[in-house]
């Protein structure tokens, strides 16, 4: 039997972040996959789901080129060479995964593994025995299905067969508005389908804010997406290659139909078969339970990433995976606090939020100061043709500090770098205004919605 301080289950942004980390601080680190390194989220999510996005984005760029006075005859598009695009990308990062846990002397086994006690286990294939003074447990999550809406993969199908078919059908239906849903609507419209996202909450991205989500779906629906919120769905039907939904819109019975049908409704932990009950590993509704240090209730075995269902997102499995191995090895890493991670979603406007919404800060009995700037006036936006979007501050009255900030707008993602840092430095609004950005960037739009959070905006 092979001992390591270490073995990690699961390569996804999660796992092979912690076991390089582990390397590096000294372990002896072991990596299980039993399919490809790097997980979903560089295999089959986050990283071809953004090159698809890019394409779909230049598609959307050259329908006005008149505006930058470029005449364009007509031009043709191939989703199928976006998805063999999207291939490549993939390959050039696992290839750089893979050389980095090489490079880091990581262990890595191809292979399912099994846990067969706190401390041993079981490579399926080879029947191999590993040693481990510490477990992780990276190994993700998959779309979750809803009853009556049973998955075949062809006419019904989740994200990971929507990165893979290299058609667009004329008419898909979208089963969820989330980050998933809005992300595939907006590739899917560019590419000439005709959209419809069906969403059983009040608005589209529901765990924004508010403001920003209405801002999304009037911005989805310029481009023809048909966005029905309070809509349940109720029953489907497939024939001949024809998906006939039955839904329930505000009390209204009705159909949609679709050639394809993207169901997108959340995720479900990957917990099956790796010995969990066999060892005592507490699980609830399809995660496995952690606490605050990412422990689970068996000492010596930890879990990180979206298989937890704390937060589903790549940097927040990477950040976890960091802590619990910098905790093994004695250091003392910060606390991870989820409300202030930030979010991303890459459709067109982006969106990117970090802290509270503005509802969830006056639940919390905060009183507020708002700032707000339009991207409209912005000189960089205008000079860039992308005015549409917002910046929005949520700060605490009295002092300014800073508790949420909302965005959405061409590559706003790219700040959240910034609002972070300031966040973690405890800045306030009167720190953010006062401190120079430079001109012109999108990034003068956070100190101008800082300064307007104190009545003192100087652009609009």
């Amino acid at each position: 039997m092979v001992e390591y301080d270490l073995i990690v289950i699961g390569s996804g942004p999660g796992g092979y972040v912690a076991a390089i980390r582990a390397a590096q601080l000294g372990m002896k680190t072991a990596v299980v996959e039993k399919s490809d390194i790097g997980g979903i989220c560089l295999n089959w999510g986050c990283i071809p789901s953004k090159a698809l996005i890019r394409n779909a984005e230049i598609i959307n760029l050259l329908g006005r080129v008149d505006e930058f006075g470029i005449e364009l005859s007509g031009f043709n598009y191939d989703f199928g060479k976006a998805i063999d695009r999207s291939r490549k990308v993939v390959k050039k990062l696992t290839k750089g995964v893979e050389f980095l846990l090489k490079k880091n002397n990581v262990a890595c086994f191809q292979d399912s593994a099994v846990l067969e006690d706190a401390h041993t286990v079981n490579l399926v294939n080879t029947n191999e025995k590993l040693f481990g003074e510490n477990i992780i447990l990276a190994t993700g999550a998959r779309p979750r299905n809803i009853p009556g809406l049973d998955i075949d993969r062809k006419t019904i199908i989740t994200s990971r067969e929507a990165l893979e078919f290299k058609d667009v059908s004329d008419r898909v239906a979208i089963i969820g508005g989330g980050a998933v849903g809005v992300e595939f609507g907006y590739v899917y419209s560019q590419y000439g389908a005709q959209v419809t996202i069906v969403e059983l909450e009040h608005r589209i991205v529901p765990t924004e804010d508010e403001e920003i989500s209405d801002y999304l779906q009037k911005s989805l629906e310029k481009y023809g997406i048909k966005v029905k919120t309070n809509t349940r769905f109720e029953s489907i039907q497939v024939e001949n290659g024809e998906a006939t939904l039955s839904i329930l819109e505000n009390g209204e019975s009705s159909v949609i139909k679709a050639d394809r049908v993207l169901v997108a409704v959340g995720m479900t932990g990957n917990i099956e078969e790796l010995g969990l009950e066999g060892v005592g590993v507490d699980i609830d509704k399809g995660y496995i339970n952690i606490d605050s240090n990412m422990q689970t209730n068996i000492s010596g075995i930890y879990a990180i990433g979206d298989v937890t269902g704390k937060m589903l997102l790549a940097h927040v499995a990477s950040a976890q995976g960091v802590f619990v191995v910098e905790s093994i090895a004695g250091l003392t890493p910060a606390k991870l606090d989820y409300d202030l991670m930030p979010r991303a979603i890459y459709c067109h406007p982006q969106v990117a939020s970090f802290g509270l919404t503005e509802n969830q800060a006056r639940e919390k009995g905060y009183e507020l100061n708002i700032g707000r700037f339009p991207l409209s006036a912005s000189g960089k936006a205008i000079a860039m043709g992308e005015t549409e979007g917002m910046v929005k501050v949520v700060a605490e009255k009295e002092i300014g500090d800073i508790l949420g900030v909302h965005m959405i707008g061409s590559e706003v993602t790219e700040l959240l770098g910034e609002i972070g840092m300031a966040r973690m430095l405890e800045s306030t609004t009167e720190e953010l205004g006062w401190l120079t950005h430079p001109h012109p960037t999108i990034s003068e739009s956070i100190k101008e919605a800082a300064l307007d959070a104190q009545g003192r905006a100087v652009h609009i």
